[in-house]
């Protein structure tokens, strides 16, 4: 749509009217300048090749996804616990008898992006160090997760898990929490100290008005249409999810399937992108009070920041966390703001921070996370013990 309104745009830039984005006025005045020295009906044809040329760079990109061979053939591990749609994957290798670490991924996602590929997975790598790594998969709301809140979440159903996870190792585990995941990890932490060894937060967000306020209102606006249909629907529906997402960075897709469309379609790079969109799209519904909770609460009235957001009745109040805890808080992250999360890690007494250079994603799933991120979590979770 933006790029289709281009030439729409151009005459009111051309003479003059007025221009609502006052940081951009001096350079569209400069650009007006320049267009007045130009054949108008020549400037207008090249428009619309460049328009042309970006729209057919973005639908090649989409067909040539469309059709990669890759497919997502990893094992699954086997089910220790189940419980409604939810399982509890046990990555130990055999006769493993090093620190267990139950991992909790986002309820927004699927949990495999923390075993992605064989070239990329978190998970694999902890278990081939050593650990006993476990992994949440929440699964698709069923009749009883359409009613969950996030203190059903929390306070039941992870905190059962975390029983699992102690009868099977004999101790208390580690546990890490990744973006969303994150939060219902640091809850967890606080209500049971003396169960949780550690508590490792990655990229997980705490202040949703640190960066762009106006950004997080706006995702609690473009909400609020759908409000009244979450009773009849149970649920806010993946496609909704994903489109109130996309407005964080509207041109995302056209950059990244550009690029995609340029690619050697026998690369790893690009199978390496074919399995990362896989993953996105493979996204998970909301239950309808989590999706109340987190799109109202969480971005638009900044209930965690605020010291509102309670569990159970219980404040989330990160000072009163007394385990360890390690935040690995990605510099390049545009969908957690770097200083969202610090505003979390900074009220944690026992709390420290490791900034890689990294996005939101990469560093789960890069080349380069392995020893950007995976290795300093695995030395911090050993120091710890």
């Amino acid at each position: 749509m933006t790029l289709l309104s281009s030439p729409a745009g151009l005459p009111s830039l051309r003479n003059g009217s007025p221009f609502w984005r006052p940081e951009l006025e001096e350079r569209a005045s400069r650009l007006r300048h320049h267009l007045a020295r130009v054949d108008g009906d020549a400037f207008s044809r090249s428009l619309d090749r460049e328009i042309r040329r970006r729209l057919d760079a973005l639908m090649t990109g989409i067909e040539r996804y469309r059709h990669h061979p890759y497919h997502r053939d990893l094992p699954d591990p086997p089910t220790v616990y189940r419980e409604g749609g939810s399982r509890l994957l046990d990555y130990s290798q055999p006769g493993a008898a090093g620190l267990p670490v139950l991992f909790v991924p986002s309820l927004v996602n699927r949990h495999y992006v923390l075993d992605l590929s064989s070239a990329a997975s978190l998970m694999r790598w902890m278990a081939g160090q050593g650990f006993r790594p476990f992994l949440i998969d929440w699964g698709e709301p069923g009749p009883l997760e359409r009613r969950f809140t996030l203190t059903d979440y929390i306070a039941g159903r992870l905190e059962r898990v975390l029983d699992q996870v102690a009868e099977q190792v004999g101790r208390p585990p580690a546990v890490v929490g990744y973006c969303m995941g994150g939060l219902l990890a640091a809850a967890l932490a606080l209500r049971q100290p003396r169960r949780v060894s550690s508590l490792t937060l990655m990229a997980t967000p705490w202040d949703f008005h640190a960066e762009n306020a106006a950004l997080a209102c706006r995702m609690e606006r473009l909400f609020q249409p759908f409000a009244g249909l979450l009773d009849a629907w149970g649920e806010m529906p993946v496609d909704v999810l994903q489109a109130l997402f996309a407005q964080l960075d509207p041109f995302l897709a056209l950059k990244k399937f550009s690029q995609f469309a340029r690619m050697d379609m026998n690369s790893p790079a690009a199978a390496a992108f074919v399995a990362l969109e896989d993953w996105l799209n493979d996204g998970i519904a909301l239950s309808a009070p989590v999706a109340r909770e987190a799109l109202a609460g969480w971005y638009g009235r900044n209930d965690t920041a605020q010291g509102r957001w309670t569990v159970g009745g219980m404040p989330v109040d990160p000072a009163a966390i007394t385990v360890p805890t390690l935040a690995l808080i990605p510099a390049r992250d545009r969908i957690v703001p770097p200083s969202s999360a610090t505003a979390l890690i900074q009220k944690i007494p026992r709390g420290q921070t490791i900034m890689p250079q990294f996005g939101h994603i990469g560093m789960v799933v890069s080349t380069a996370a392995q020893n950007g991120v995976w290795r300093p979590l695995a030395e911090w979770l050993n120091a710890i013990g």
